[in-house]
């Protein structure tokens, strides 16, 4: 949100908004006079984001269970649309670009976020080998990110899509662990919570456990969350 910087009183969307860590800060950023729309496909997450945001008296922000390839230009278009940490998790990734590019207005911004390499290491390797242990079968077959992950593979995604920018930049960053059981919460909040939720119960905790003994064998103190932000702003058609 702070790369974009929507003004005051605009219509923003956001896509795979989940629990509203960026869609609060938008309606923030806007104002009551603005309008934010956060659009997922848990109705659970949108209950947390429709708490947040009603505890903060942001009455111009809607939550609402919808795919984002059912988005419709002709009934409501924005000023900028935002999608941080969710364009992996769409099967065809040109495709839900497309459909996000529709619905932003000419002169507009569109705003992509995705995980660098590296995504949660090394812890996510103690996790890896510990699945690959219960279930090889499971082994790394949900890392969608991966297909984007720096910024030339995200640049070509995009360019699949019909969106060309070179406002692309990659960030590294890092997150502390307090102790090894924050990994396993950031595991059940990110993408490896679709692993974890196709294990069975005993199979689940043999899994949290060896990666947590390995976690804490390795004395772990903070795992990588490089990120890539994309940017690309649609021209307004000449007269």
């Amino acid at each position: 949100m702070e790369r974009i910087s929507p003004k005051a009183g605009a219509c923003v969307l956001d896509a795979c908004c989940g629990s509203g860590a960026s869609a609060i800060p938008a309606a923030k950023a806007i104002g009551p006079r603005g309008r934010l729309l956060g659009v997922d496909l848990a109705e659970n997450l949108l209950r947390l984001a429709r708490a947040k945001a009603s505890q903060l008296g942001l009455t111009h922000a809607e939550f609402r269970v919808k795919d984002i390839e059912e988005l419709d230009p002709s009934t409501e278009t924005f000023d900028a649309v935002v999608c941080v940490f969710g364009i992996f998790f769409v099967p065809d990734m040109p495709s839900g670009v497309r459909s996000l590019w529709r619905v932003l207005r000419p002169g507009g911004q569109l705003a992509i976020t995705t995980w660098g390499p590296r995504f949660l290491e090394p812890a996510s390797s103690a996790f890896w080998n510990a699945v690959r242990n219960e279930r090889p079968d499971l082994y790394k077959s949900f890392n969608p990110w991966d297909r984007i992950n720096d910024p030339s593979a995200l640049a070509s995604m995009l360019l699949e899509a019909g969106v060309r920018t070179d406002d692309i930049v990659a960030e590294a960053g890092a997150q502390p662990l307090n102790s090894p059981e924050d990994f396993w919460t950031m595991a059940m909040g990110s993408g490896f919570r679709g692993t974890i939720e196709q294990l069975d119960q005993e199979t689940r905790e043999r899994v949290r456990q060896a990666t947590l003994d390995q976690i804490s064998k390795d004395r772990v103190q903070s795992v990588e969350t490089n990120a890539v932000y994309a940017i690309a702003r649609k021209h307004r058609k000449p007269l």
